[in-house]
């Protein structure tokens, strides 16, 4: 990534302040590409976070303070609080990925995995590109032993996001399995 595109990339950030962002923000695209066409590690990460910072501003602050009050619930480790507030989240704002992705993680995290596929394939409808909600269904289809799927979410996972050292891994491992069953 040349600097001139990284500072480009950070102004419109820092530009931006309250406007709207989501799933459907112009700033998206070029990051995507920039996230597909980085040859390192670090580069990767940082395009990544700050896609990542984009699909949390849902463009409204109530929704926006909603998000983060159920983001602090889930880091102290109060998962009926933060998904009640998801909840509430999905409610206000139907359209908006990412509080579809955070109440997904928590169902993950509360062991209801019925529920968390539920909402990864709500949040995968809005943003078809959305590697953490492709992660977490390859933790799924990993936790119920369906290697097959948990390999295809993870493969792509790597066609949006092809330095994941996560998703190089658990592919890496799953490939593996697949390859024991057949000897």
């Amino acid at each position: 990534m040349t600097t001139i595109r990284v500072t480009f990339i950070l102004m419109a950030l820092l530009v931006s302040g309250n406007a709207p962002a989501d799933q459907a923000d112009q700033r998206l695209e070029p990051l995507f590409e920039e996230l597909k066409a980085a040859g390192e590690v670090e580069q990767a990460r940082f395009v990544e976070q700050l896609i990542w910072r984009i699909w949390l501003e849902s463009g409204r602050p109530e929704v926006n303070a909603l998000m983060a009050k159920g983001m602090a619930a889930m880091a102290v480790q109060k998962m009926e609080a933060a998904r009640a507030v998801f909840d509430q989240v999905v409610v206000l704002a139907p359209e908006y990925a990412e509080g579809w992705n955070k109440r997904a993680t928590v169902h993950y995290l509360a062991d209801d995995l019925t529920a968390s596929m539920r909402d990864i394939e709500r949040t995968l409808a809005l943003e078809p590109r959305h590697f953490g909600a492709l992660s977490g269904m390859g933790l799924i289809f990993a936790e119920i032993e369906d290697v097959e799927g948990a390999l295809r979410a993870f493969e792509a996972v790597l066609e949006i996001h092809p330095m994941s050292p996560t998703a190089q891994a658990s592919a890496e491992e799953l490939r593996e399995k697949l390859r024991d069953r057949t000897l």
